[in-house]
């Protein structure tokens, strides 16, 4: 097959021949022959290829900045002095350029902060911990199900797949008190009740635990989701390496193992990203059982009233007089993820075109 290069040289000749052809036949005369509808649509084609190009760039560039906007406006206002904020004559680039905004946030959020005998108190750290013990639960045990979807025939299966089609619609909020409930009085599957020391019920809140089961269990942030798309992906692989496999002695276990997982290699990246992602950025699961521990989406969330209280002693300022450290918040909030997107960005883009997830 041709590479990209070669169709663009291709196309261009076939361009340059066809330009030089209509220029021989004009000088010939041989225009004349056209029927009315050939020289209506040549006319037609010279307006629309001088246009088309100009229009396209049009709609690109003010779609591209409608987008990127908030980014711009972020990174300006992060490095900007706050007294500037006031300067009607800056826009875009601020006279001069400051990191104080930049640590001083960190401090509020504590981004900045090791503590030996307790790392997890550093927010970013934190963070981290939850995210990717909670994502690689969930990629495992979402994984296994997807391929048992793909793969197996049971009864109630078609019943049992609805049910995870409606852990995508349902939204958390639904579940959030009788979840609160089982963390607050945590039952061993629900039935068991468990003690603590004291001899009060056993409760999770402020734990890992509030997380990492549900992950566990594939029913963490939007499993429903990762378990279709393993499905999707499971289902496109030929049956023939299972039945090779079997063939070879080994059993269903075993073939996920050495056979479907190398396969879906990519498949699991992609999960992985959006789990990470989706645990990065959200503040209302972690909100409902975290009352305690920090995160990035709940220090963001309370970065307004953190900043009045540490900055400015209690006082009560409007958004304008502290947007830098807003902004700067949030820019140290999106770095860890833009910067896993920019050496991450050729497999997650691929994991998704295998993944199937594009024709949902």
């Amino acid at each position: 097959m041709a590479t990209k290069k070669e169709e663009k040289e291709f196309e261009k000749e076939r361009r340059k021949y066809n330009k030089e052809r209509m220029k021989r036949m004009k000088e010939e005369g041989l225009e004349k022959y056209f029927t009315p509808e050939q020289i209506r649509y040549n006319r037609n084609s010279k307006i629309v290829g001088a246009v088309w190009p100009v229009f396209r760039f049009l709609i690109l560039f003010g779609l591209g900045f409608v987008i990127m906007y908030p980014l711009l406006f972020m990174i300006s206002t992060a490095f900007r002095p706050n007294e500037q904020m006031s300067d009607p004559s800056i826009v875009w680039l601020p006279k001069s350029f400051t990191l104080d905004n930049l640590k001083q946030t960190a401090a509020v959020m504590k981004f900045d902060v090791w503590n030996p005998s307790s790392p997890l108190d550093n927010t970013v750290l934190n963070t981290i911990v939850l995210n990717i013990i909670s994502s690689m639960l969930q990629v495992i045990t979402c994984s296994i199900t997807g391929y048992g979807f793909a793969r197996f025939k049971f009864k109630g299966r078609n019943l049992l797949f609805a049910i995870v089609i409606l852990m995508i619609i349902v939204p958390p909020q639904i579940t959030t008190i009788p979840l609160y409930l089982q963390y607050a009085y945590f039952k061993l599957f629900g039935i068991i009740p468990l003690y603590g020391g004291d001899g009060k019920p056993l409760s999770i809140i402020n734990s890992g635990l509030t997380m990492y089961l549900p992950a566990m269990f594939a029913n963490g942030i939007k499993a429903g989701l990762f378990i279709y798309i393993f499905r999707q992906f499971f289902r496109g692989l030929p049956k023939e390496l299972e039945d090779a496999a079997y063939l070879d002695g080994c059993g269903p276990l075993e073939t996920y193992i050495k056979i479907m997982v190398p396969n879906a290699k990519t498949s699991f990246l992609t999960v992985f990203l959006f789990s990470i992602v989706w645990y990065w950025n959200d503040f209302y699961v972690s909100s409902s059982f975290f009352t305690e521990s920090h995160t990035v989406a709940l220090m963001l969330k309370n970065l307004d009233a953190n900043l009045q209280q540490q900055l400015f002693d209690g006082q009560s300022v409007s958004v304008r007089q502290i947007i830098v450290w807003l902004e700067s918040g949030c820019l140290l909030s999106i770095t860890p993820l833009l910067i896993m997107y920019v050496f991450l960005q050729k497999y997650f883009v691929e994991g998704v075109e295998r993944s199937g997830l594009t024709g949902m």
